[in-house]
């Protein structure tokens, strides 16, 4: 919700979570009421703003990265948020080799060409498998 000045009142302005695909970035590291928004749209598939409820587009896929639970300012995720990822992958620093390695790929001179292999609808195909 956005305060409009001039109108003396509020509107919705919506954000980021509208998408199709949301990359939820150090997921760990938000606070219980961003955790308890986040697990409304994933479990819901829909916002609630003030007063009104939107449904949020479909297909609404998250992918999300987390830091370990030693780290300073990290919180537990929620079990029923847990629930909601199909998988969790630990990936782990990489060695120096593969570091260099890396850093090499990244300095190719021709940019990746970007090919599209999917759309909307075979993504919600898929998940109906």
């Amino acid at each position: 919700m956005v305060f409009n000045i001039k109108e003396n009142d509020f509107f919705v302005k919506k954000g980021p979570v509208f998408t199709n695909f949301l990359l939820a970035d150090e997921i760990n590291r938000a606070p219980a009421k961003v955790q308890s928004a986040l697990l409304e749209a994933m479990q819901e598939r829909q916002v609630t703003l003030g007063d009104e409820t939107f449904k949020l587009n479909d297909p609404f896929l998250v992918l999300a990265t987390q830091n370990p639970l030693e780290q300073e300012g990290t919180y537990a995720l929620p079990e029923a948020q847990s629930d909601r990822f199909m998988l969790k992958t630990i990936v782990g620093y990489p060695s120096k080799e593969d570091e260099l390695g890396i850093l090499s790929k990244h300095r190719a001179k021709e940019k990746p060409q970007v090919v599209k292999i999917l759309d909307m609808e075979a993504v919600a195909r898929m998940r109906e498998l």
